[in-house]
């Protein structure tokens, strides 16, 4: 029986010695690799700090402008997002996808309702190539696409018949309408 209990005993100080043999306690580790990562990472928490900031501020505007009509504070929201956008930079993964599209088509129409419609072409521009087969839809159901496409003449002459078709709302297939008339006479 003592036998038994010292060859145990053996086999568990073994099986103990090889698991501690099998730790390494010396790690090594690169301390200016963990700095400039630390340092790295601290960068891009500023960066959607100050975004989160800018996005809080771009979006009061669009608020105040929305309720005094005014197309300067139209335009200035709308830069204000554009500048939220480009100063977040390689922190943009951190940002969720679909709250960057929100913010870059609201700049789209926010430059157009601010009348400069060559800066939302160009905005509709950058965000169909950022992101390819993508659309959002307002609250009507309505497509974005489809409306800033309608609206900044990126589709081709449109019939009467053919605006039936078109994911937008009533109000924009009438202003194409009389575009259309007017372009027309």
């Amino acid at each position: 029986m003592t036998t038994r209990k010292n060859i145990f005993k053996a086999a568990t100080l073994g099986a103990s010695l090889l698991a501690l043999a099998a730790c390494n306690m010396n790690q090594t580790t690169n301390p200016l690799a963990e700095a400039s990562f630390r340092e790295a990472r601290f960068e891009e928490m500023q960066k959607l700090q100050s975004f989160r900031t800018c996005r809080d501020q771009a979006l009061q505007m669009d608020s105040d402008a929305r309720a005094r009509g005014s197309a300067a504070a139209f335009l200035t929201s709308a830069r204000v997002l554009d500048k939220c956008n480009a100063d977040l930079g390689t922190a943009a993964k951190s940002v969720a996808a679909n709250e960057r599209m929100r913010l870059h088509a609201l700049s789209v129409v926010n430059f157009f309702k601010g009348g400069d419609v060559e800066m939302a072409r160009r905005q509709f521009d950058g965000f169909k190539s950022a992101w390819p087969e993508h659309d959002l839809y307002f609250s009507g159901g309505t497509s974005f696409v489809a409306t800033a496409e309608a609206l900044l003449g990126r589709t081709e002459p449109q019939t009467f018949g053919q605006f039936l078709a078109l994911n937008v709302t009533d109000e924009v297939k009438s202003e194409m309408r009389r575009i259309n008339h007017w372009k027309n006479k």
